[in-house]
């Protein structure tokens, strides 16, 4: 099999586990209220603050058993991936869809994470995780098979940022000045194209800012200089009004989909592919913490941080629109849930939150696989 057939195969999964959630949604649920990646090659980054290349040595370690009955980075269950991360931020799914890549978010370190292995540092950015910032969410390059480039969201002492890491090179600046404040201090990336990646901005807890169009905060951003620039052109505003940034991703037919909380609802909003803004896709006055999104076609999954849960939502594909109460997965098997990815098997991987304003378990925080409602029996 060829590297695009790998990927194209990996992708339809994705869709076809998203499709399946969806169809039980329709049908039989009972309810309690990034599509995968196209590149091949894995980063290569050693620790540090600066990012060096790892040597190809020897392969990853195997998870050791546990030395002794109550050791805390133990977990019994089968859809626990990865334990013992410090808090976490962002995931993005690995080629071949078996690892992916989880950032810590008060640490600056991207992790390796593959079910039976320790968890492996790849990269360490510098930032500053105070008033709620650090290390938000990372995008591989398109390019990446080529370039061994990642992109990151993250919080200097002076702004929010978006910055280009490579091998054997320290993080370089690509969008600077994106305000930081007391609060609000939360971003995400995605690409909605090769040459295009969407950034998605916190209003920094100061809502006229996102209203304001010479402000960056509380808005997504369509960047279109990939490259570090001393002049980089001010990237085109897609969308405003975003209250504490969620998460940004791209469905198989090229829409964006957003999550972000406001105070007076959680919301799921949509770009169309030609950039037309409708009204939000589905709201939560209850406001359940919305986080980490990802996209197939009929179906979105959100994770649901204060809601300790997944919510999935079956979506038209032309219109985007919801028509139904999401079902959510995972409820209370976890605590609380922020980055998403999907598998090269289909399947959800979510990393919990707990050790930001939860109650960690001994093996927190860690990566899992959120359990998929069996046959049409229903989603309790």
């Amino acid at each position: 099999m060829t590297k695009g057939e790998h990927g194209r195969t990996t992708r339809r999964l994705a869709v076809a586990a998203m499709l399946s959630i969806a169809l039980l949604i329709a049908g039989c649920a009972r309810f309690d209220d990034s599509a995968s990646s196209p590149f091949t090659p894995e980063p290569t980054f050693g620790s540090g603050g600066e990012v060096r290349p790892r040597q190809p040595t020897a392969p990853p370690s195997p998870m050791p058993e546990p030395s002794v009955p109550d050791d805390p980075c133990f977990d019994s269950d089968p859809n626990v991936i990865a334990t013992c991360l410090e808090a976490t931020g962002g995931m993005v799914m690995l080629p071949g869809g078996e690892s992916a890549l989880v950032t810590e978010k008060q640490t600056g370190r991207i992790m390796r994470v593959a079910q039976g292995e320790k968890p492996t540092e790849v990269a360490r950015i510098p930032i500053d995780p105070s008033a709620g910032g650090g290390l938000h969410d990372i995008a591989l390059s398109p390019t990446f098979e080529e370039d061994n480039l990642i992109y990151a969201y993250v919080t200097t002492p002076s702004d929010n940022r978006v910055v280009r890491i490579a091998p054997g090179d320290t993080p370089k600046q690509l969008l600077t000045g994106i305000p930081r404040g007391a609060t609000g201090n939360t971003g995400a990336l995605t690409f909605s194209r090769p040459d295009e990646l969407m950034v998605l901005t916190g209003d920094a807890g100061n809502p006229a800012a996102a209203a304001d169009p010479a402000s960056l905060a509380g808005k997504l951003l369509r960047v279109t200089a990939l490259s570090p620039t001393p002049t980089p052109p001010r990237p085109v505003v897609a969308l405003s009004g975003i209250g504490l940034a969620g998460d940004v991703c791209r469905d198989p037919s090229g829409a964006i989909w957003v999550t972000d909380r406001t105070p007076v609802e959680d919301r799921l909003q949509r770009v169309a592919a030609d950039g037309t803004v409708g009204a939000p896709a589905w709201t939560w006055p209850d406001k359940p913490g919305v986080a980490g999104c990802s996209a197939g076609l009929g179906a979105v999954a959100v994770a649901l941080t204060d809601g300790q849960a997944v919510a999935v939502l079956a979506t038209e594909d032309d219109t985007g629109a919801v028509t139904s109460a999401p079902a959510l997965l995972a409820q209370n098997l976890y605590g609380r849930l922020g980055g998403t990815a999907i598998s090269g098997e289909g399947q959800i991987w979510a990393a919990t939150v707990n050790k930001s304003g939860g109650t960690p378990a001994p093996s927190d925080d860690r990566v899992v696989k959120v359990p998929l409602p069996a046959g049409g029996g229903g989603i309790d």
